[in-house]
């Protein structure tokens, strides 16, 4: 998990990923006003009232008009939905304005910029916590409804966009390529989304992103998609095209390996229900503690125990074991 929310952190620091989350994800009209030029990375550095550092979450700003619009980005890597996320979004973003009004940084007018507070998750179970910190606060009747707070955050749930059979993914959209590879149902679509970000991202000014891309691909989706399968230490010189032509030299091997792998796999469940069958003709009803013995036992233990059957006279010699332990 840490190894994935770091190797996030480092593609996010990159403008271009910036970019293209807006415009590719928050279909609103006025990200077409936005200067993408004037795109800047500011810390992140804040700390709550339990004093834990915030460090880990992005903070960008790009100019909207004359004023600076700040994009606040909270990478959320966990296996469950956090119910209460609004109110932490609530949290972060009071931090933030706490941080701009210390220094002095408000827009010509006297107030505060506006913040786009965005949930990027990639858990595996859809999002389905409260968008907005109101609907997470009991409503009371008589006035005291005016007093309940709302802020809502952009949620970018990416199992749920790149499943969903509307999402027209954007052209050139480097974000978008992400989502895919995280969520891709075969290696040969995860190759063809692989070649396009060689194509994409192979001017000079793109170099730390490609580099960004490699160190997340060792780390999180290699681990994910092909547990065992290792590369080779990348030194600077070599880059995003590379693991591209080296992934592919190995996924043509992948599909023969999966088939050694079955073969494996029925050859040790077939001897296993073949020793379940003696051990029954010769004992009677196998008992639970040796039936959890078969289960775990692979492939060489249990020939050596259907050659031994013939001699041992009790089910507990032949399984070198004391029922109940």
């Amino acid at each position: 998990m840490a190894q994935h929310d770091n190797s996030y952190k480092l593609l996010f620091s990159h403008p271009r990923m910036v970019h293209d989350l807006l415009t590719g994800f928050v279909r609103e009209a006025w990200v077409e006003q936005l200067d993408f030029t004037s795109l800047e990375k500011v810390s992140g550095s804040y700390v709550t009232d339990e004093l834990r550092d915030r460090e880990d979450d992005i903070i960008w700003r790009i100019r909207w008009g004359k004023d600076w619009l700040y994009v606040y980005l909270l990478l959320e890597f966990q296996s469950s939905v956090d119910r209460f996320m609004a109110v932490r979004i609530m949290s972060y973003v009071g931090l933030l304005y706490q941080d701009l009004i210390r220094q002095k940084a408000l827009t010509p007018t006297g107030r505060l910029p506006p913040v786009l507070p965005v949930v990027l998750y990639n858990g595996e179970n859809r999002w389905h916590a409260a968008p907005n910190v109101a609907d997470l606060v009991e409503p009371v009747p008589g006035g005291l409804e005016h007093y309940r707070p709302a802020l809502t955050y952009l949620l970018l749930d990416e199992g749920a966009i790149v499943n969903d059979p509307t999402w027209s993914e954007p052209a050139r959209n480097v974000v978008a390529a992400l989502f895919r590879l995280e969520n891709n149902r075969d290696e040969q679509e995860m190759l063809h989304v692989l070649g396009r970000l060689v194509d994409w991202l192979k001017a000079p000014e793109q170099t730390g992103l490609r580099r960004a891309f490699v160190v997340w691909i060792r780390r999180v989706l290699l681990p994910h998609r092909a547990p065992g399968m290792e590369l080779p230490e990348l030194n600077d010189l070599q880059e995003l095209h590379e693991v591209h032509t080296m992934l592919a030299e190995r996924i043509k091997k992948w599909p023969e390996r999966w088939r050694q792998e079955g073969l494996e796999q029925g050859r040790e469940e077939g001897t296993r229900r073949m020793l379940a069958r003696l051990i029954v003709k010769k004992y009677g009803v196998i008992p639970t503690w040796a039936q959890n013995r078969l289960d775990q036992a692979g492939t060489e233990q249990l020939e050596t125990w259907a050659e031994a059957i013939l001699e041992a006279e009790t089910l507990e010699a032949l399984l070198s074991e004391t029922p109940g332990h």
